[in-house]
């Protein structure tokens, strides 16, 4: 029987909750917020907002959020939630810093994949052969990765020069390129300040300048994860094993397989993401490095609601959140405190069409707030950039939560035969 029956059995009817944003509308709407950073930015003066360099630091810090994010993705469409991630990443960093100072960059990524995935073993065999509560052992696998780290980070890092018990010694750089010609060009735009124009010129310009090679594979691995999950048997029988594996076994797939498959590359996923931490973003290991990006890449899973171009979008916003951190944090953030005032108004406007009266109320109230705020301030306490990514993260799991829709098989335990 072909693959493809795989399907029928885990078909349904979508709900109100669960229909998807069509392209062109979401190509619509990131061009409305566009245009009204680009007003912002002309109100308040903070050209920072959409600089060359902002954009360039937020698709930095967007790469490792987004390779957890995949790796998440990878486990949940076969059915196994990942809390772990965030040990995984753990796990990548360490390793990959062990392997990167001694033997090179590039060896060191090899070694942080090995790592993050050797974290996955151990969830894989917890939650799909022992059907261990997958929280639970996600959780576990985080306290054992921090604690691993550190353990071993006293007798490897202590002792090498340059090192000490909570960091190791440098990394030789993979090194960075810009596109030539066009890089130039889009920053030169930016740097006009043009209303709209230098705005896409600052975005784009972000994407090619000051490229590691690293981040070009991760970006590449977002349509490469939707190629092999929505366009390959192999993809499709994954697939399955989230949504319906008594179905799924009924034709001839091996479920246990897929799922071992699926977490296991969701752990290499997750220590690329922290092999990038330690090697790229820092060439260095530090205690503590991942703080708590894999459970971001996870909010970032389902803020696309399990699709990696959604995915891909929720990483890119919790990247420039936490690139506020770096460059003009608390100018910056004062004014995107209008821009999400003027957001606000536009999801009244939504709302009211909707007839849903009482959440446009209560929209219209924060609003006003957020108003009053930015014009009764200069600026914004560093604690609230700091504490920006984390709190985006709450507020657009918050606001997406009507729309989800999870793979049906998500979490539950299975048993090879139970459908029998």
């Amino acid at each position: 029987m072909s693959t493809q029956t795989i399907a029928k059995p885990q078909a349904q009817q979508p709900g109100k909750g669960s229909r998807r944003i069509s392209l062109p509308v979401l190509l619509l709407i990131i061009a409305g917020v566009l245009v009204l950073t680009s007003v912002v930015r002309l109100i308040t003066g903070a050209d920072g907002i959409t600089s060359t360099g902002q954009m360039s630091t937020a698709l930095r810090l967007a790469v490792p959020i987004g390779l957890a994010g995949l790796g998440g993705l990878w486990a949940e469409r076969a059915g196994v939630v990942n809390i772990g991630l965030e040990g995984m990443m753990i796990l990548g960093t360490w390793f990959g810093a062990w392997a990167g100072y001694q033997w090179g960059p590039w060896t060191g990524i090899i070694f942080g994949i090995i790592g993050g995935a050797l974290g996955a073993v151990l969830h894989a065999v917890a939650t799909v052969t022992f059907n261990v509560n997958h929280i639970v052992s996600g959780v576990a696998i985080n306290i054992l990765a921090l604690g691993t780290a550190r353990y071993l980070s006293k007798f490897t890092f202590e002792n090498a020069e340059g090192g000490s018990s909570k960091q190791s010694p440098p990394i030789d750089s993979l090194g960075t390129f810009d596109i030539p010609g066009l890089s130039s060009w889009l920053d030169t735009l930016n740097q006009k300040h043009w209303f709209l124009i230098s705005d896409i010129g600052g975005l784009l310009g972000g994407l090619v300048t000051d490229l590691s090679p690293l981040t070009v594979i991760a970006v590449a691995l977002v349509p490469g994860t939707w190629w092999v999950l929505w366009r390959t048997a192999f993809g499709l029988r994954l697939r399955s094993c989230g949504e319906n594996p008594v179905a799924a076994e009924s034709l001839g797939v091996n479920v246990y397989k897929y799922k071992y498959l699926a977490v296991i590359i969701s752990g290499g996923f997750a220590g690329l993401g922290g092999a990038f931490l330690s090697i790229v973003a820092s060439n260095v290991y530090l205690d503590g490095q991942t703080a708590g990006r894999g459970y971001i890449g996870l909010a970032a899973m389902i803020f696309g609601n399990w699709m990696p171009g959604g995915l891909a979008l929720g990483a890119g916003l919790f990247g420039y959140t936490d690139s506020l951190n770096l460059r003009g944090g608390t100018t910056n953030v004062h004014a995107l405190i209008l821009l999400l005032a003027i957001l606000l108004v536009v999801g009244v406007a939504y709302l009211v069409w909707k007839k849903r009266y009482v959440p446009a109320v209560i929209t219209a109230v924060i609003s006003a707030l957020m108003f009053f705020w930015y014009a009764d301030t200069n600026e914004v306490p560093r604690q609230l950039v700091t504490a920006a990514p984390y709190i985006v993260t709450l507020l657009v799991l918050s606001f997406s939560a009507q729309r989800l829709r999870m793979p049906k098989a998500d979490g539950m335990p299975y048993r090879k035969g139970q459908g029998k």
